[in-house]
C-alpha cells in the first residue's frame, strides 16, 4: 500500500487528472488530498468532480482547506465577498452560475464532499494537515485557525510531540520546489501560477509533479 499525499489543487483539473495518470492508484493506495480544491484555477467543479471518482477507485481521505471552507461558507450565505475575492469567482464561472453568481449552481454532491472532509489525517508516522498545528497538542485539540489559516511564512512550528512528521499545503512555494524542514514538508507548489501540483509518496519519496496544462515530471525526494 503506498501513502501518496497530494497538494494545493485550486481548481487545475488538468493537473490533477495528469497526475492520477501516472500514479495510477491502486484500491489499497491510501491519498491524502491536503485541501484547497476550490478558487484561482479555471475548474474547480472539475476538481471536485474527479476527487468523488477518485473515492470509488482508492482509499481517499480529503482533508478542508481554508478555500474549501470559505466556499462552504459562501454556499450557505456567508462572507460571499470575501469568497469572491479569494478567487472564488473563478470557482463560480466554473458551475456556470452567471454574474452575480447563483449559488444554487452548486450541485448538492459537491456540498456534500466538501462537509465529509476531515480537519487532519493520523498514521503510525505522518500527520497530515492543510496548514500549520500548535506542536503541544493533539491532532484532536488542534484549533481551526492553525489547521486550515496559518502560514509557515509567519512562523514554523517547532517539531510536533509526537515525533511525526507533519505534511502540509497552504504556504504556497514559487520555487515550485516542495519545502523541507525536516519535521515538516510542505508540497504546496503553487500550481495555479507558475508552478506545480505535487504528489508525493511519502514513504519513499517518490515525486510526481504535473504543470497546470498537464505536463508532468517524475522526480525522486529523500523521504
Amino acid at each position: 500500500m503506498r501513502t501518496i499525499a497530494i497538494g494545493d489543487i485550486h481548481g487545475c483539473a488538468e493537473a490533477l487528472e495528469a497526475l492520477l495518470r501516472v500514479i495510477r492508484p491502486e484500491r489499497e493506495d491510501c491519498i491524502v488530498s491536503l485541501g484547497d480544491y476550490v478558487d484561482r484555477g479555471p475548474d474547480s467543479r472539475g476538481v471536485i468532480d474527479r476527487l468523488i471518482a477518485l473515492g470509488r477507485e482508492c482509499s481517499l481521505v480529503p482533508l478542508l482547506g481554508n478555500h474549501d471552507e470559505l466556499f462552504l461558507h459562501a454556499c450557505e450565505g456567508k462572507h460571499r465577498s470575501a469568497f469572491l475575492l479569494m478567487g472564488g469567482a473563478e470557482t463560480m464561472e466554473s458551475y456556470g452560475a452567471g454574474s452575480p453568481p447563483d449559488f444554487n449552481k452548486v450541485p448538492p454532491a459537491h456540498l456534500r464532499f466538501l462537509e465529509a472532509c476531515r480537519p487532519y489525517h493520523e498514521t503510525e508516522t505522518h500527520l497530515f494537515l492543510h496548514a500549520s498545528y500548535v506542536p503541544t497538542l493533539p491532532m484532536a485539540e488542534q484549533p481551526a485557525l492553525a489547521l486550515r489559516w496559518e502560514k509557515l511564512y509567519d512562523e514554523v512550528p517547532a517539531p510536533h510531540f509526537s515525533g511525526k512528521t507533519a505534511i502540509v499545503g497552504h504556504t504556497s512555494q514559487k520555487s515550485g520546489e516542495i519545502l523541507d524542514l525536516g519535521h515538516i514538508k510542505c508540497i504546496d507548489t503553487r500550481c495555479f501560477g507558475d508552478g506545480w501540483l505535487t504528489a508525493m509518496e511519502v514513504h519513499s519519496g517518490r515525486l510526481w509533479q504535473a504543470d497546470r496544462r498537464g505536463r508532468i515530471r517524475d522526480r525522486e525526494f529523500a523521504a
